[in-house]
């Protein structure tokens, strides 16, 4: 006797015995499922993402006000707008004082600049200085301790670098080709190096400043 689609009794029978074998694994997959751990359902089920207006967000005004990292972030001729733009966002989410732009170094107002930046350069203060080297110089004048962020000969790691208590600081970056120039680094007290462990020994500048400003918030700075 032929069964229908042309299949031979034979062929259904076999085709059967296949099929209790993949419902009994349903059947331990779901044992399984049931005696997960409860405390790891309720993880799972509270891993969730919060919009926009969940986060501890101040205003501009708030900012503004708020006190302050002791910390200026120096950029000497940075050439691309979006890294400038990636700063002022990192300035912004650690509370840095402010950010001198110097030399050929792009300053808002710039759409490309605004476009990484998403609103960061209303809330952190900055000014323009031509000069790297004389802002550098001023601002150690004025008491602050002057840190190239570089690669040099006696370059401290950052995970080894600390800070006096009540101490004010200027993190300088340099050029994304040519780094912190070494007129520069002739007026800096001291290099802080991060430490890498790949091929290149190059991070973006921006990706540099976040790393260093979370570092020192991270150990209390």
């Amino acid at each position: 006797m032929i069964a229908e689609c042309g299949k031979s009794k034979e062929a259904i029978f076999k085709k059967n015995r296949v099929f209790p074998g993949v419902n009994n694994l349903k059947n331990h997959l779901a044992r399984v499922l049931a005696r997960i751990d409860y405390s790891l359902y309720l993880y799972l089920c509270i891993m969730r993402k919060l919009r926009m207006d969940e986060l501890p967000r101040k205003s501009a005004d708030e900012f503004r006000s708020a006190e302050k990292l002791p910390v200026i972030l120096l950029l000497e001729n940075i050439r691309s707008m979006h890294n400038v733009g990636s700063v002022f966002r990192t300035a912004d989410a650690f509370l840095a004082q402010r950010i001198f732009l110097c030399g050929y170094t792009p300053k808002p107002p710039h759409r490309d600049i605004h476009k990484t930046a998403l609103g960061a350069t209303e809330t952190v203060e900055w000014e323009y200085r031509d000069s790297a080297v004389n802002a550098v110089r001023q601002l150690r004048d004025s008491g602050y301790r002057t840190v190239a962020v570089e690669q040099a000969e006696g370059s401290i790691p950052l995970q080894s670098f600390s800070r006096q208590a009540g101490e004010s600081m200027v993190l300088i970056f340099g050029n994304e080709v040519e780094g912190v120039s070494e007129e520069v680094l002739a007026h800096c007290d001291n290099c802080i190096e991060i430490p890498q462990y790949g091929m290149k020994h190059s991070l973006n500048v921006s990706v540099a400043a976040g790393i260093v400003l979370w570092e020192l918030v991270r150990r209390g700075f």
